[in-house]
């Protein structure tokens, strides 16, 4: 648990104050945040967790983390979708908001130890996987091969290009890009992210593989892994849009008996093979 936003039983929904360090614009509608607690205590998380962020006075919403819990503060991507997201966009560095947290479920860290991972990543996807990336990349030597595959619907949507940039450089993991739409400035792969599976080179079956991105991206990466014989309880998902409150109090996220925000984000796909509604 979060000790800088000290959660307990009577303040699960109190934030606590984080300063924003760094900024940046990633594409047109993604602002990176870098942010540091004001009590100076690192928060305790595990990659796959999120956080809730609050501006006063307009509201809050479910935030997953992007840093690395290996790495100083936290790093955010926030999307330009709505009233609280705009005024967060206007934020400058010094600029204070309300963090509380960390929730939900995480990446399996330890069952990954010693066995080859793949990451596939469609849009915002990247996001949240980031986090068990660069905790991967942190601890190298404890992990098998490291496959990412990366999509993105336009050239000019892309995440983290100097950091992909830097990953394609290394010779300890094996990183494809794609794009849905071509483009001039483009002379890599185009089309869905499905299109990079046939090149992966890790022995699927035996990989642990993690899923994030858009709602219609999963259907069709879910088919394609099971095409090559990946085992449902070998594939982890992340659910993440659809998260409100962060505590199992709103019912927003509910999915018959699961609750996002508490039984997720992240799933094992087994876990929820006869639960249509939640892919």
């Amino acid at each position: 648990m979060c000790e800088c936003c000290v959660q307990n039983n009577k303040d699960i929904y109190l934030p606590a104050p984080a300063t924003i360090t760094k900024r940046r614009m990633l594409n047109g509608t993604e602002l990176y945040l870098h942010l540091e607690s004001d009590s100076g205590k690192e928060m305790e998380y595990t990659p796959g967790q999120f956080v809730e962020v609050s501006l006063g006075g307009i509201g809050e919403a479910p935030i997953s983390i992007s840093s690395s819990p290996t790495q100083k503060g936290l790093e955010l991507v926030i999307r330009n979708v709505g009233t609280l997201t705009r005024a967060i966009h206007k934020l400058q560095v010094g600029d204070k908001l309300g963090v509380r947290g960390p929730y939900g479920s995480t990446y399996p860290v330890e069952q990954a130890k010693g066995k080859d991972l793949v990451f596939i990543c469609g849009g915002i996807g990247l996001v949240p996987q980031r986090s068990f990336i660069r905790y991967v990349l942190d601890h190298r030597s404890e992990y098998g091969k490291v496959t990412v595959l990366i999509g993105t619907k336009c050239y000019d949507m892309r995440l983290f290009r100097e950091e992909i940039a830097m990953w394609q450089e290394r010779k300890d993991m094996t990183v494809m890009e794609t794009i849905d739409e071509a483009h001039d400035c483009w002379d890599g792969n185009v089309g869905v992210v499905t299109t990079l599976i046939p090149k992966i080179e890790s022995d699927l079956p035996k990989s642990l593989v993690m899923v994030c991105g858009p709602p219609v991206m999963y259907k069709f990466v879910l088919m394609a892994l099971a095409e090559v014989d990946v085992p449902q309880d070998s594939i982890y998902v992340n659910l993440e849009r659809r998260m409100k409150c962060g505590v199992g109090k709103c019912g927003h996220c509910q999915i018959n008996q699961h609750y996002v925000c508490q039984d997720g984000p992240v799933f094992r796909f087994s876990d929820l093979a006869n639960v249509p509604e939640a892919i």
